[in-house]
């Protein structure tokens, strides 16, 4: 029997009624959590250049991991390997709350990070041993006494990439739901149906969150943020289930193959790190250069961005998943990678470049929403600084 067919055989009907059940308590604890939200002042106030207009509750994460913790225990499956990735899931959303009250400090939050990691690596066993077979021979390329640094360091990245795409309303929640989704088919094609499972509830309750979040037609601004619970957690996440599935001899995808299904957040992310590494600028500073700053700046609106976004990646995560299949090496899947990285990195760098796309300003392109939050941005600098000079008149 086909292994997909037969994974699909094996699950029930509590096993299709939980994922169900994960869709619609997310939905019910959005609607109860949003106005206690407001109530508490767990908001995302807009300012500078954000470009929501009223004060948005940030309770997606909490949502989405308390749907997802408590419909878990109702599949057909024993939940033993997976209670690290809850208790570590459970303080990351901790962690991300906290730091959407009060801003922690990047120590705090990195700190949370390597112990999540670490949690990972020991008490789940689930960790790097090798990157596939990207010798030229087909040897595979194994990692040795790298494999808990490697760990860490990429579980680090992937959590952060999550956190840092998260810019427009459904852009972060819709990239995870379609990496959660493709692993979920390779899991199951893989015959690895408990992870399938686990899978598909966690793009149940993150497709709910999605549709609460998304900017969809009659809906001017977003009911619910995710905050920084969610994208820590929906990070963790992914790299678990990205590592779990890519090594050891049971693997059902190759390494070079993870790297096509979070394509996006990845080559983001690591282009953004080394342009500010080469401008001399701290890793962590804000900015305006990501994928979906600079596709407002062109000129395409919130709605047409998210949507190239997600279909971009969905096409990359679709072809990761079918290369082998297709006759496509791990070594090119890799070396494919990144040569798209690098085109994309140069057509990126060309446009920080250009102060002008066309002979036309980039502000001229900008959306009315963001020119007028940019004059506002510069309202707020003039009143602090006159408040500073009247603080300095009067110490004078």
């Amino acid at each position: 029997m086909n292994p997909l067919l037969e994974t699909l055989s094996v699950w029930t009907a509590r096993d299709v009624a939980s994922c169900a059940l994960a869709f619609v308590s997310t939905l019910v604890l959005l609607h109860s959590l949003i106005p206690l939200a407001r109530r508490i002042g767990l908001v995302d106030r807009p300012y500078g250049a954000k470009i929501h207009t009223l004060p948005t509750p940030l309770v997606g994460g909490i949502a989405m991991f308390t749907a997802f913790a408590l419909t878990m225990p109702m599949l057909d499956i024993g939940l033993t390997p997976y209670r690290p990735l809850l208790v570590a899931g459970a303080m990351l959303v901790i962690v991300g709350v906290l730091d959407d009250f009060k801003e922690l400090s990047s120590t705090t939050r990195l700190a949370a990070q390597i112990i999540a990691a670490l949690m990972m690596c020991y008490w789940g066993e689930v960790r790097l041993v090798d990157m596939g077979a990207l010798k030229f021979d087909g040897g595979i390329t194994r990692l040795g006494i790298w494999e808990v640094p490697l760990t860490v360091f990429c579980v680090i990245g992937v959590i952060n990439a999550v956190n840092m795409i998260d810019g427009l309303d459904g852009l972060a929640s819709g990239l995870a739901s379609i990496a959660f989704g493709t692993l979920a088919y390779a899991a199951a094609a893989g015959g690895v149906p408990a992870h399938a499972l686990v899978l598909v509830l966690l793009t149940s309750a993150t497709l709910a969150f999605w549709f609460m979040n998304a900017g969809l037609p009659g809906r001017s601004d977003a009911n619910v943020f995710m905050g920084d619970g969610g994208s820590l957690f929906l990070g963790f996440a992914l790299a678990w289930f990205v590592i779990e599935l890519s090594q050891g001899s049971g693997r059902v995808i190759a390494p070079a193959q993870a790297l096509w299904i979070a394509v996006i957040p990845l080559m983001d992310t690591v282009r953004l790190l080394i342009w500010r590494a080469a401008q001399g600028q701290s890793p962590f500073k804000g900015d305006q250069e990501h994928l979906h700053h600079v596709l407002r700046r062109l000129g395409v609106n919130a709605g047409r961005s998210v949507g190239w976004i997600l279909a971009m990646a969905l096409g990359a995560a679709v072809f990761g998943v079918t290369a082998p299949a297709l006759g496509i090496s791990e070594l090119s899947l890799f070396y494919g990678f990144m040569g798209l990285f690098t085109a994309y990195a140069l057509f990126m760098a060309w446009i920080g470049f250009q102060r002008g796309l066309f002979g036309r300003p980039m502000e001229a392109r900008l959306g009315a929403g963001d020119r007028r939050h940019s004059t506002d941005r510069r309202v707020d600098e003039r009143r602090r600084g006159g408040d500073r000079r009247q603080s300095e008149e009067r110490r004078t």
